[in-house]
């Protein structure tokens, strides 16, 4: 186990540096005849043309951590599926937070430093926004100028709380025209984590739900846990639009607007008698815990299910605790103890749900979105400027939705 995982991150290192190698040259040079290398080029945002605003990170810690610059490189174009972005808004998620107190560092640091190099400051955070497309390889079909939401990969270096951003095509597709700029940056890092663990993780659709866009889960019985963040908002929704019995725990202050999403049953997770009656609904489909409970919890939990899926696994912590090698074991050790209890007590299997940039999970919500059925709630939204008193928001906890950065009105378009 050990020395796959050693592979499994040889592979992706090696992977990582292909794609920094090929098409270093600028895409300029291969627009067509009516792009002229004046719109080919990202627009002057400061002294120098090829200057950007961005917070960045060069130390893991606090929020004091965090460092606007005006002075940053925009990024280059360096294969031929990637895209340039000018952003206009974007989202602050419990994974930026995380990331800045170094999560994932062990894991991400080896997929996206240089070999030999080991250098993985300055970072940028941010993992969706929402934008115009200013640049692309030779490899993307997509005009220039289209207004467009995507999702950075976790091991990109240059997030998206800068003013440009720089990503495959895949992570990307033209944006929705019944949501507005706030709103197309607040709904794909949520979305496709809930996505991921419905579709992929808990094979809800069967294989064409986790291979296609196409969804399903019609009649099953999905209780979620945690229904009035961002990841669990959005996972409602996604079940209703599917014909998906949602069953979902909350805050009592949170149980209309949960309600209002669809949910067929809303409890109060703090009151004991509430909490009860969910046990005449048993067994569930699958639990999905959007609420960071941990599978350790699985087992303790008073109903049956057959699947409980849950966002916050121990495999990036353990790694960064005890290296990769013990890591890895440790996170075969945990995932064997953790079911043998859940099957034992409760029936069913945990798992680990990820996000994951998968295309067709976009275009899954891409089509929810247009069908109306798929509205994100924002809890707060802040300018550039104030994006660290969006991270104090974050980690105040209790949100209604997402928080919101914007950098339109800033950047004067």
């Amino acid at each position: 186990m050990t020395a796959a995982g050693v592979i499994s991150i040889l592979c992706l290192r090696q992977l990582v540096r292909l794609n920094r190698r090929q098409f270093s040259a600028r895409a300029k040079s291969v627009l067509s005849g009516s792009q002229t290398n004046d719109q080919a080029a990202p627009p002057p945002t400061s002294k120098s043309a090829d200057k950007m605003r961005g917070w960045q990170l060069h130390n893991y810690g606090d929020i004091d951590e965090l460092q606007l610059s005006d002075m940053l490189k925009i990024p280059q174009i360096r294969s031929s599926n990637e895209c340039l972005v000018r952003i206009r808004a974007t989202a602050v998620n419990p994974i930026d937070l995380a990331m800045l107190r170094g999560y994932g560092a062990t894991v991400l640091n080896k997929m996206r430093c240089q070999p030999g190099d080991g250098i993985e400051f300055p970072l940028i955070l941010g993992r969706e926004f929402c934008g115009e497309l200013v640049q692309t390889g030779m490899g993307v079909s997509l005009p220039l100028r289209s207004r467009v939401w995507g999702v950075v990969p976790l091991q990109a270096t240059i997030g998206s709380h800068a003013e440009y951003v720089a990503v495959p095509s895949y992570c990307l597709a033209p944006a929705p025209k019944e949501l507005d700029d706030s709103e197309a940056a607040s709904v794909l890092y949520a979305g496709l984590t809930a996505w991921s663990g419905l579709y992929i993780t808990g094979g809800l659709g069967g294989p064409c739900g986790a291979t296609t866009a196409s969804g399903g889960g019609a009649h099953k019985r999905v209780l979620v846990l945690g229904g009035s963040g961002g990841v669990g908002t959005l996972a409602i929704q996604i079940l209703k639009s599917q014909k998906v019995q949602v069953l979902a725990t909350c805050s009592e202050n949170a149980i209309e607007m949960v309600r209002n999403l669809g949910a067929d049953l809303v409890v109060d997770y703090n009151n004991p008698q509430a909490m009860e009656e969910l046990c005449k609904y048993a067994p569930y489909d699958i639990v999905l815990d959007c609420a960071g409970q941990g599978g350790q919890k699985a087992a303790e939990s008073k109903f049956d299910f057959r699947q409980y899926i849950t966002f916050s696994s121990p495999l990036l912590a353990n790694i960064d605790k005890q290296g990769l090698g013990v890591g890895a074991l440790k996170n075969v050790f945990d995932l064997f103890q953790t079911n043998v209890r859940s099957v034992t007590q409760r029936g069913g299997l945990v798992k680990w749900g990820f996000f994951s940039p998968a295309p067709q999970g976009i275009q899954f919500l891409q089509k929810l979105v247009e069908q109306r059925k798929l509205m994100p709630l924002i809890d707060s939204s802040y300018g550039f400027s104030e994006l660290p008193k969006a991270f104090e928001k974050m980690k105040s906890g209790h949100l209604r939705g997402k928080i919101v950065v914007k950098l339109r009105e800033e950047t004067g378009d």
